[in-house]
């Protein structure tokens, strides 16, 4: 599992409190602290040997008879997209940019590396500059600074900034403040103010933008009264792990009133509160981010062809082959609500005037700009997402396809295995070998797989990278490789497949799909991996996904009322 460092969470806060104070009450308070990030890796952990079945050194397999028991608490700090949507939730649109530490996405997402990283020493300096930047934004306009207080403050630390700094508080922390905050904050908009209290106030907001209860979500638990052996997170915390999962933004004012009333301890509240949350087009928003990472198409951005050697790869494919993918996420999600599994299968997605002429298929009303639903030909060679240009594209070099990169993503992605890296004196480049009678890429591949250190691993992930050979380094469909007919025959698992339409005819009864799509939306909701102890929530969370049809909202809603989502562990001393 991945956690903090044995300091603990609590002994993590007052590290963070107590961080870069200087002279300035307004920077000197409650400061995150700085230490080297621990990057890690995009896909997870190293090792040796066949794929795990569900991924990871936590996510295994315990005893079915084990009862279910609750992982220790995380301190997840807000992703960038999470800081900037918090931003705009507190002080409105339209503020400028700020520089901000990049995210790291172990294990796929980037909602682990907010649990698995600290923030550097120019991250803390990122913050500071952010919140002096944006703070002075909003108070040196008479009319912005005006709308966010709700009144003009008479003198410094009088009842109207007392009454902003409550409700303002409230929103940054995600939970009331306590009296000694206030006063805290209150003291710090009068010190400061030099006789205007505007000034104060923009000095009291800059200081709580830097505070840990604003940039970390803390969610610690409380005692649960119906089980004396676990936590309970409070009706705040549930509050902000709702809103960051449906939303991938704070709570808003009603969902705090929620969580004020005690209605999120209860399923009845929780599940009203969520159904809103999704009927709200930020679930849209954060669906798309949750899928974007899930099915990595960040590195769409970093794709590049020659436009001599691929003339139909245009400097706008890529963008059109990402919003394809969208398009057929949210088409299953929020217009069909259907079996999210068919993202694997489905011989329907939407395409425009360039996606048309790289599919062959008509497309009536397509334009460069505007998309329209097709059906993939039932005697044609695609189906699912696999067989879409964003993944062909993604998983294939500049000049020559990737078997190798396409069987990993789909053992990786698709059935949550992990496939151990190649050692590192190996030479992967499968280019021009003088020693090799090779004329394809199977071929030498094949030839590749006579070297034992290499055998291992490519006889698990070569098969079903095979059976996408008829696709060339731009997704088109192709016969020929080399001037040599194509071979996409292969296997997963020793079941033998011929092509990619074989494969996502495979995939819609394979039980790993659904297994998998449950555990990756575990590991983004929660920011870690699932311990051993969680296996029995998770499974009946897949039960209970199977018997909604694999309907991908309904699992949404499953896992807000899980207990999983719900329990956290008592932190354990070192």
């Amino acid at each position: 599992m991945v956690r903090l460092p044995r300091l603990g969470i609590a002994g993590a806060l007052i590290l963070l409190g107590s961080a870069c104070q200087d002279d300035n009450p307004a920077t000197d308070s409650d400061q995150p602290a700085s230490s080297t990030a621990d990057t890690g890796g995009s896909d997870g952990p190293t090792g040796t040997g066949a794929p795990t079945s569900t991924g990871g050194e936590s996510d295994t397999d315990g005893d079915p008879g084990d009862p279910f028991a609750p992982a220790e608490p995380v301190l997840p700090r807000l992703t960038v997209s999470q800081y900037r949507n918090a931003i705009e939730h507190l002080l409105g649109p339209g503020l400028p940019g700020t520089p901000l530490e990049p995210d790291t996405n172990p294990y796929l997402f980037y909602n682990i590396g907010a649990t698995s990283t600290f923030i550097s020493e120019l991250g803390v300096q990122q913050y500071e500059e952010a919140a002096d930047h944006l703070s002075r934004a909003v108070f040196d306009d008479p009319a912005r600074r005006e709308a966010l207080v709700g009144c003009v403050p008479a003198t410094p630390g009088d009842a109207c900034v007392q009454g902003f700094l409550g409700t303002f508080g409230r929103r940054a922390y995600r939970r009331p403040f306590t009296a000694e905050e206030l006063t805290r904050w209150t003291d710090v908009a009068n010190q400061l103010s030099q006789g205007d209290a505007w000034r104060g106030l923009q000095f009291a907001v800059a200081g709580i933008l830097q505070s840990p209860h604003f940039l970390y979500r803390v969610e610690l638990g409380e005692p649960d009264p119906g089980d004396p052996t676990r936590l309970r997170f409070t009706g705040w915390e549930m509050a902000t792990r709702v809103s960051f999962l449906l939303w991938n933004s704070p709570p808003d004012d009603l969902l705090l009133d929620a969580a004020g009333n005690g209605d999120l301890y209860t399923d009845a509240g929780l599940l009203a509160e969520a159904e809103r949350l999704l009927d709200d087009p930020r679930a849209r928003v954060a669906m798309q981010e949750f899928f974007a990472q899930y099915l990595d198409l960040a590195r769409l951005d970093h794709v590049t062809r020659d436009p001599a050697r691929w003339p139909m790869f245009s400097p706008t494919m890529t963008r059109s082959m990402r919003t394809e993918v969208q398009l057929l996420v949210d088409d299953l999600i929020h217009r069909s609500d259907s079996d999210i599994r068919q993202l694997f299968s489905t011989r329907h997605t939407f395409v425009n005037a360039e996606l048309a002429k790289l599919y062959d298929v008509a497309a009536e009303g397509a334009s460069p700009i505007t998309f329209v639903p097709v059906d993939l030909p039932a005697d044609g060679p695609r189906a699912g997402i696999l067989t879409l240009g964003a993944f062909l594209t993604m998983n294939a070099h500049e000049t020559i396809t990737s078997p190798t990169n396409r069987g990993k993503y789909l053992r990786e992605r698709v059935l949550c295995q992990i496939i151990p890296p190649p050692p590192g004196d190996v030479d992967t480049d499968l280019g021009d070998d003088e020693n090799m009678d090779a004329q394809t890429v199977r071929e030498k591949l094949e030839q590749h797989q006579n070297d034992p250190v290499c055998a291992g691993c490519h006889s698990i992930i070569d098969p079903p990278g095979f059976l996408f050979e008829h696709f060339d380094s731009i997704g088109a469909y192709r016969t020929l490789d080399n001037g040599y007919p194509i071979d996409a025959t292969g296997n997963l698992d020793n079941i033998p497949l011929d092509g990619a339409r074989d494969l996502a005819e495979a995939l819609k009864t394979d039980p790993r799909v659904g297994r998998c799509i449950v555990n990756q939306l575990y590991r983004h909701a929660t920011g870690r991996l699932a311990e051993t102890s969680e296996q029995p929530a998770l499974e009946a969370l897949e039960q209970r996904f199977i018997k909604a049809d694999h309907r991908f909202k309904q699992l949404l809603l499953d896992l807000v009322v899980s207990e999983a989502f719900r329990t956290v562990a008592e932190e354990t001393d070192a």
